[in-house]
């Protein structure tokens, strides 16, 4: 080896840490890139059907079938996914919630109608999320796990009203900042939403008046589960919180732990059931969806795979 070979001048034993360190970091390298590659074409397609139990209806009422699907994020020709959106109508809901994001991509609002067609027959609600009104923009796929994620005004607008537009003709109930009653089944329920808080277009419309508030089932919805929204429907006698926003933490660590919720949301929360409590001390069942689909900007999920959720509402006991 010549001697102007900077390795030649280490002792024998740092050369051979300096090659292990260098076999170390390419191994490191490699072992990235597949990791990256699992949680891309892996983690985005595994759709899963998840069910929750609560025993909050009044007594003397049958049982209640909620099915609370977020940000879809959809991409045209994104089949494996459209297939299984359309399945989900096989777990006959009561009630679909819907808590935004449905888009990716300006071209494809046609696809979501049709991939929710059969959904759409059911009663349903819906509350936007900032990815129905903007497209995703560049950024680093991971840097949301530093910092939430902010809002530009430079992003182009995506072709939102005509997805609504689309949700309202079948019967489907917009809750941007409204609030709404209706009557399923033996059930009247009583529904308050909000448009998205994480771009700040949140505006608390209170809860339907009228209506034998003591008898009914307070759901309250919203996008992005910030505190100062979940605590609006708790300290307001909200029964249960529906959201989405968080996709779970999206990248993982082993059994599901979210490293991030892209809001002052806790990681604990990040996904399925928890508790909101209010001001005078109640506690209030909290539902965060992991979601079905990413950004197109960052379509990466690792220990915390897709999804939609069956809540099941039965009566206290």
């Amino acid at each position: 080896m010549s001697p102007s070979t900077p390795e030649a001048t280490l002792p024998s034993a740092l050369r051979v840490l300096s090659r292990f360190g260098a076999g170390a970091a390419a191994a490191g390298a490699v072992l990235g890139v597949g990791l990256v590659g699992y949680a891309n074409r892996v983690g985005l397609s595994r759709f899963t059907t998840r069910y929750e139990q609560l025993e909050i209806l009044q007594a003397g009422r049958g049982p209640l079938r909620i099915l609370h699907i977020s940000d879809i994020h959809y991409v045209p020709g994104q089949q494996k996914k459209f297939a299984w959106l359309q399945s989900l109508a096989d777990l006959q809901p009561d009630l679909v919630v819907n808590t935004g994001d449905n888009l990716s991509h300006p071209d494809a609002v046609d696809e979501v109608l049709e991939a929710l067609g059969p959904l759409l027959q059911f009663p349903g609600v819906f509350v936007p999320g900032s990815n129905d009104y903007y497209a995703p923009r560049l950024k680093n796929p991971l840097a949301y796990l530093v910092a939430p994620s902010r809002h530009s005004e430079n992003r182009p607008e995506l072709p939102w009203r005509r997805l609504f537009a689309g949700f309202n003709a079948s019967g489907w109930v917009s809750l941007r900042n409204r609030h709404h009653a209706m009557t399923l089944g033996p059930h009247a329920v009583l529904l308050s939403g909000v448009d998205d808080p994480h771009i700040d277009r949140d505006s608390f419309a209170g809860w339907p008046r009228g209506v034998a508030s003591h008898r009914s089932l307070r759901l309250g919805v919203a996008h992005a589960p910030l505190s100062r929204v979940l605590g609006r429907f708790a300290d307001t006698g909200a029964d249960l919180i529906l959201s989405g926003h968080t996709h779970g933490g999206q990248v993982c660590l082993p059994g599901g732990r979210a490293l991030t919720t892209n809001c002052d949301l806790p990681t604990a929360q990040a996904k399925g059931l928890s508790t909101v409590t209010s001001a005078t001390g109640r506690d209030v069942p909290l539902h965060v969806s992991a979601g079905i689909g990413t950004s197109a900007t960052a379509p990466v999920r690792f220990n915390c795979p897709p999804e939609a959720t069956v809540l099941d509402l039965f009566p206290q006991r």
